[in-house]
């Protein structure tokens, strides 16, 4: 007989994964012979270093995945800033029209005197 797998979804503390990530990482480096005692080493170690240094890991590893999910690409704007915004960049286009334009009869003047200079 077997057992359907559970629906249970368990979050992850923040920071846990970043912790795990650091283990992970130093396991593959030294690649020892005991992992239980190496992990617990490690993480005798970086605790004293949280206590000497007053700098948690955990928490750390926290901000930096808060900062990448919260930044301005996740955040709604409304309809009036998406207005003003597609009118910006029509405006910006424009300029940028209005100066390749400028900038093709800057050469084309320039192209027209080294003719007169060459006829004469």
């Amino acid at each position: 007989m077997s057992i359907p797998f559970s629906n249970t979804h368990y979050r992850i503390p923040q920071g846990f994964g970043n912790l795990l990530e650091g283990l992970t990482r130093e396991i593959l480096r030294e690649q020892p012979e005991n992992i239980p005692a190496f992990a617990a080493a490690y993480f005798e170690n970086l605790l004293e270093k949280r206590e000497k240094t007053n700098f948690d890991p955990a928490e750390w590893g926290t901000k930096v995945d808060d900062r990448f999910y919260n930044n301005h690409a996740f955040k709604e704007t409304s309809e009036e800033e998406e207005r003003e915004n597609a009118a910006l960049k029509i405006q910006a286009a424009f300029r940028g029209y209005l100066a390749r334009e400028e900038v093709k009869k800057m050469k084309s003047g320039e192209a027209q005197e080294e003719k007169r200079e060459e006829n004469e």
